[in-house]
């Protein structure tokens, strides 16, 4: 029996997320015979109907491209910005999926599209989710696809500082994306070879931070760098938050928790606390301080080919799983396997760097400073 499936993607831009259309496009067209239409933007094109019928002409061609051929927004359907107000669009949303008699809707996207994607599921659309994210933060899931590719750009942005660093005798602080969750500042700092690495998991200690770099000057390494993570924070940013937040949902260090309280982007942005960490460095320390905020450079190019491989193995198996009428869930990374895991187990939560991963117990055994 052939099967409308509707596709969209949402969120932040990912390297791999047209490999995961293919999948999961060919699968469903080769294989089983299923007819898809993808919706532009994300849930706006969902919302307004704006679509195209994928077929195998506009799903060749497309596994080593950046981004995504449907475009993505991060609109929601609860909450979305129409004729100069927010309104709640998800009935007009069900609306188009009614009208083009889908059998399911796939949503590729992090975590704000795993909980967007449960609410039209709780509103009785069936439907499937693969995780994508830089930030690899998606609960539930051993690895999103997007990481890999980010991680590497990464490590080599850091690759590429050490030499100014090292010509000039400075404090080179990189930013690093990974929203709350440190795994992809963690991940280049290793790989690169950064002298202290600061995630969100580990407040740190600004004269712990700059003492570790002391000590490089005082052997002759006249150089630093610095790994931060966007939502890194000192210990007292860290305690006057929790204070805040009356310690409500709290679990640090942990692979997955409810909810991980932090200084709100609006009131106080990543990339402004790192110059306030290059600023108190360079005091600390007498030597001199730059910055270099890598941001959404690291969204961008052609994905790796381990993403391109990770991405089409969800796409096909998000296609099996239409196959055999699964829905309500996130096709999950297990091993070299995936699993369909229900959308209520992921929402809510989010995956972070435990205190005792093994990137942590490497990174101190090297002599790394991560602040604490």
């Amino acid at each position: 029996m052939t099967k409308y499936i509707g596709v969209l993607t949402a969120g932040g831009d990912t390297p791999g997320l047209n490999a995961a259309l293919r999948g999961m496009g060919k699968a469903a067209l080769d294989t089983y015979g299923f007819q898809i239409i993808g919706f532009f933007d994300g849930f706006r094109g969902l919302m307004q109907d704006r679509n195209l019928r994928l077929d195998g002409d506009n799903l060749s061609g497309i596994l080593t491209l950046g981004g995504t051929i449907l475009g993505t927004s991060r609109d929601k359907p609860k909450s979305m910005p129409v004729g100069g107000q927010w309104l709640d669009m998800t009935d007009a949303m069900i609306d188009t999926y009614k009208r083009h008699h889908l059998d399911v809707l796939v949503c590729l996207g992090g975590g704000g599209t795993q909980k967007s994607a449960f609410h039209l599921a709780e509103r009785g659309l069936n439907i499937i989710t693969l995780p994508k994210t830089i930030d690899n933060d998606i609960a539930m899931t051993d690895q999103s696809f997007g990481f890999d590719t980010a991680l590497s750009i990464a490590t080599e942005a850091i690759d590429r500082l050490h030499s100014t660093a090292h010509s000039h005798h400075r404090i080179i602080v990189v930013e690093i994306m990974g929203h709350n969750a440190g795994w992809l500042a963690l991940g280049a700092g290793i790989a690169g070879g950064a002298d202290v690495i600061l995630i969100p998991e580990i407040p740190y200690d600004i004269n712990i931070v700059a003492e570790a770099i002391l000590q490089r000057n005082r052997t002759g390494k006249r150089f630093s760098i610095v790994a931060v993570a966007e939502g890194a924070m000192t210990q007292e940013d860290f305690k006057a938050d929790e204070q805040g937040s009356n310690g409500k949902g709290k679990k640090k260090g942990g692979t997955e928790v409810a909810s991980v309280p932090r200084l709100s982007p609006e009131s106080m942005p990543g990339s402004i606390r790192t110059l306030q960490l290059a600023a108190r460095l360079e005091e600390l320390t007498g030597l001199e301080s730059r910055i270099t905020i890598l941001g959404h450079l690291q969204r961008g190019g052609t994905p790796s080919a381990y993403d391109r491989l990770l991405a089409t193995r969800l796409g096909t198996a998000a296609a099996g799983l239409i196959a055999d009428d699964k829905y309500g869930v996130m096709v999950a990374v297990r091993g070299e396997g995936t699993k369909a895991v229900p959308l209520a187990q992921v929402v809510g939560k989010r995956r972070t760097v435990p205190s005792d991963h093994p990137w942590v117990e490497s990174a101190r055994k090297v002599g790394t400073c991560l602040g604490d």
